[in-house]
């Protein structure tokens, strides 16, 4: 029926509490047979022998190889073709699993927890990063996302397995999961709940995790979709174009002439560079 699939690092105040949450959810939402996979990425704590301990599958990593291959893992050893996906820190919560699982089964490719609430929010730094980066994955998918990188969502392990290639290792696995499936036109739902303060201490790198999930946008637009980064250029090359232009009149400048029609001419050759990035990737993804 289900696997439900926990990523696990030093998390050995709150693994036990929340394998028994899950079991218990499941049961009593009929959701059987389910198995609890905990991947203990390589903690230095008893993290694994507690998760065993409640009762989960515990898949071992000898050395901390990052959160989205934690994910792979689980998710590449789980019995069942219905696959949810939650964090061990208590900060999802689990009893929403089953209005997850419903709305998946309504045929929705994925289905995915929203996040709100104070816990969500958090620091005023926070927010202005989170709004940038949802602003571009926006851009990337070319729809709104409620919540970009939810780590509480269900899908069907047969979908995602074929896009496991391209899915981030580190934290960015979620938000490289929301662009796989919205970019290649798969259906995504969302469901409010409320985000919970973590047990123990977090385990992201604002900045450096944040960076990370830039580099991805920019690759998972290369790959899905070229002509979106081609597009930002050759307007970026329009616009420069204007302001010379319009500098050049007001200020009667002959360098902001030229510099008007050297954009121009850029722009030109950026958009059929363009053109030629998206027909070769046409090219290699049409079926033999």
């Amino acid at each position: 029926m289900i696997s439900v699939v926990i990523p696990a690092f030093d998390e050995e105040g709150a693994i036990a509490a929340t394998v028994e949450t899950a079991r218990t959810v499941l049961e009593r939402a009929g959701l059987v047979p389910c198995e609890i996979v905990v991947v203990d990425d390589g903690s230095t704590d008893r993290t694994g022998e507690i998760a065993a301990a409640a009762g989960a599958r515990v898949v071992r990593h000898v050395q901390n190889l990052g959160y989205g291959k934690a994910l792979k893992s689980g998710i590449a050893a789980a019995s069942h073709e219905i696959v949810a996906i939650t964090d061990a820190d208590g900060t999802y919560p689990i009893d929403r699993i089953p209005e997850l699982v419903a709305l998946h089964r309504r045929g929705f490719d994925m289905a995915v927890a929203q996040r709100t609430g104070d816990h969500y929010r958090e620091s005023l730094f926070k927010m202005p990063l989170r709004w940038a980066l949802k602003r571009m994955v926006e851009f990337a998918a070319g729809r709104s996302i409620p919540d970009i990188n939810s780590g509480l969502r269900v899908f069907a392990r047969a979908t995602v397995l074929p896009y496991f290639r391209h899915l981030c290792n580190t934290f960015s696995f979620t938000t490289s999961l929301t662009l796989a499936y919205m970019m290649n036109d798969l259906t995504v739902a969302y469901l409010p709940v409320a985000y919970h303060k973590r047990i123990g201490r977090t385990k992201v790198r604002l900045v450096l995790d944040s960076a990370r999930t830039l580099q991805y946008i920019v690759q998972a637009i290369l790959y899905y979709d070229p002509i979106k980064i081609f597009l930002l250029l050759c307007g970026a090359c329009v616009a420069l174009a204007g302001v010379s232009l319009v500098f050049g009149f007001i200020f009667q400048i002959h360098s902001a002439f030229l510099l008007a029609v050297g954009s121009l001419v850029i722009a030109i050759v950026v958009f059929a560079l363009g053109l030629l990035a998206d027909l070769l990737k046409q090219v290699i993804n049409k079926p033999s």
